[in-house]
């Protein structure tokens, strides 16, 4: 996959302020005290933490990722701690929020969700990500009050392995999964080809177009009955 761009994302700064999640759901509550990583074929999904955050630094102020996830702006250290914050309340809260990409190695078989138990004495937790070389990052935020979008951001070293369509679609069967939710949304910038590309693959489709800081962006829905 020709991934040349690094987000399906708003053009606003990925800190948002939290907002009460869609209750369509009362699957929602009780996930509240599961690890919510995840894997796939390859990858290996785990909520961010406070550990991450000069990793996240380094590889947010990336000027090729940082593109269409920021409109080109570069997050303080003080942002990105808030930032990762604010992520570890939504999944407490909401079972949501920003998931760090590792190459998947020894952690598990495909499709399952990794437990507390199966990461511990791996190279997934701790303070730092001990070596493992990130893949990106992905997640879902409010889109305004339409619902959940899906977001994320690639290494430039991770390009055009079909890393994004793999992890943006375990972030959305968890949210038509687990979550319970009756739709995931995205929204992309006109000149983010690549992006579309992905959100296309995952079966997402147009439903308007706004304006952004770098030009129209189209707006994409899947729904829980398209899965």
């Amino acid at each position: 996959m020709e991934q040349r761009r690094s987000a399906i994302v708003a053009p606003e700064r990925i800190r948002r302020h939290w907002r009460e999640p869609p209750t369509h759901s009362d699957r929602v509550g009780s996930l509240a005290s599961v690890d919510h990583a995840l894997i796939t074929e390859r990858l290996v999904l785990r909520p961010v933490t406070a550990g991450d955050q000069a990793t996240l630094l380094a590889h947010w102020a990336l000027p090729d990722v940082r593109r269409f996830l920021f409109d080109g702006a570069a997050l303080s250290a003080a942002e990105v701690a808030a930032t990762i914050e604010e992520s570890v309340r939504d999944f407490a809260a909401a079972c949501y929020g920003i998931w760090i990409i590792l190459e998947q190695d020894r952690h598990g078989p495909a499709g399952t969700a990794l437990t507390g138990t199966a990461l511990a004495g791996t190279a997934l937790t701790g303070t730092a990500l001990a070596g493992t070389a990130l893949v990106g990052t992905a997640g879902l935020r409010p889109l305004e009050d339409l619902g959940l979008e899906i977001f994320y951001s690639l290494a430039p070293g991770s390009w055009g392995r079909g890393y994004a369509t793999e992890a943006a679609r375990a972030v959305v069967d968890h949210a038509l999964g687990p979550l319970g939710l009756p739709e995931v949304l995205a929204e992309v910038d006109e000149g983010n080809a690549a992006s579309v590309a992905v959100i296309k693959r995952l079966g997402m489709t147009p439903f308007a177009v706004v304006p952004g800081v770098l030009g129209p962006m189209t707006r994409y829905r899947k729904t829980a009955e398209a899965t």
